[in-house]
Formats: C-alpha cells, sequence, structure tokens
C-alpha cells in the first residue's frame, strides 16, 4: 500500500474513532507554549499503528513555526535503512490553550493529536488522541530514562490507553541521509 494511502486511510480512522468513542473524555495538560513546543522530539514508545508500519527505527518528529500553524515532518528508518519523511501541518484547537492540536499531512482531513502529559522543562511528552488507539511517548533525546518511561505509560493506563500494547522504538544514532518523502 502507498504511503499516502496509509495516512489518509489514518486520518480517516482518527475522525471516525473520534466520532463513535464512548470512554470518558480524555483530558490534556492545561496549557502548551507552542513556542517551546516546536524542535525535534524522539520516539521513545508507541501504540503500534498501520501508518508507522514500515517504520523500524529512528522515528522523529520535528515541528516548525509556520505563521500561525506548526509545520509537521516525520521521519523514520525501514528495514532496508532507507529514510522514510512526509510533512505536514498542526494547528491548534481554539480555547485549548495549544494542549490540543488537528494534524493533517493531507488537507482538509486532520486528526487529534492531544497532549496528555508534559514535562515542565518540555524533555518528555505523552501524546494521544480520544479514542485511545493512537499513543506515542515522546522525548528531545533518544533515549528516556526507564523511571520516567514508566511513569508515562502508567499515566497512559491510568488514562484508558493499552500500557502492555506500547512497543518501544530503536534509536540507531545513525544520521538521516537519503531520505525518501512520503
Amino acid at each position: 500500500m502507498k504511503p499516502a494511502i496509509y495516512l489518509a486511510s489514518l486520518v480517516a480512522a482518527l475522525l471516525m474513532t473520534a466520532c463513535t468513542s464512548s470512554r470518558p473524555s480524555l483530558p490534556t495538560v492545561q496549557a502548551v507554549d507552542l513556542d517551546r513546543y516546536v524542535g525535534t522530539w524522539y520516539e521513545i514508545s508507541h501504540l503500534p499503528n498501520f501508518f508507522q508500519s514500515q517504520c523500524a527505527s529512528d522515528t522523529r518528529a520535528t515541528y516548525r513555526p509556520d505563521g500561525k500553524d506548526i509545520e509537521v515532518e516525520n521521519q523514520c528508518r525501514t528495514e532496508s535503512g532507507k529514510v522514510e519523511q512526509i510533512k505536514g501541518i498542526a494547528k491548534a484547537v481554539e480555547g485549548s490553550h495549544g494542549a490540543k492540536l488537528r494534524v493533517s499531512f493531507f488537507r482538509p482531513i486532520y486528526g487529534d493529536y492531544w497532549i496528555l502529559d508534559l514535562d515542565p522543562d518540555y524533555r518528555w511528552v505523552l501524546v494521544g488522541e480520544p479514542s485511545r488507539k493512537y499513543a506515542w511517548i515522546l522525548a528531545r533525546t533518544p533515549v528516556l530514562d526507564a523511571e520516567t518511561q514508566a511513569a508515562l505509560l502508567a499515566r497512559a493506563a491510568a488514562l484508558g490507553f493499552d500500557r502492555q500494547a506500547f512497543v518501544s522504538t530503536p534509536h540507531t544514532g545513525q544520521p538521516p541521509s537519503g531520505s525518501a518523502s512520503r
């Protein structure tokens, strides 16, 4: 399946699950300073999903200011060593104080990206969406200490995510080269 189809399917799934979720509402952090949030975040662990199935290692997201929006660039390395990337846009949800973003890689379709827990120094973050099918633990460095990671997994479980389903993301330390756009 082509990467564009993966992502279009993802967004459709996100929209459908957000509309049909019967779970209690998902609380976010009170506010996020998006100027501090921009930059590179390394994926530490995630709930498996079909749109990242080609990613074997070195998954990261870079956020850059783009006027009043945020440019999003996601990258990962496949089993063959090829670097895949895709660019999109994120918009803060009005009234969320930056804690809820709507992200699109294929406008006009957007998916939820909610900041559920955030280090006061912006060193790590727990991100998810209301259906609780998708979640990520991200950090500013490719490695996060075990105690913090365990605390974030416990927080995810307390919010209704399947703690046991999270998988760790390996980082090889290889610089991204030979990237291909998705």
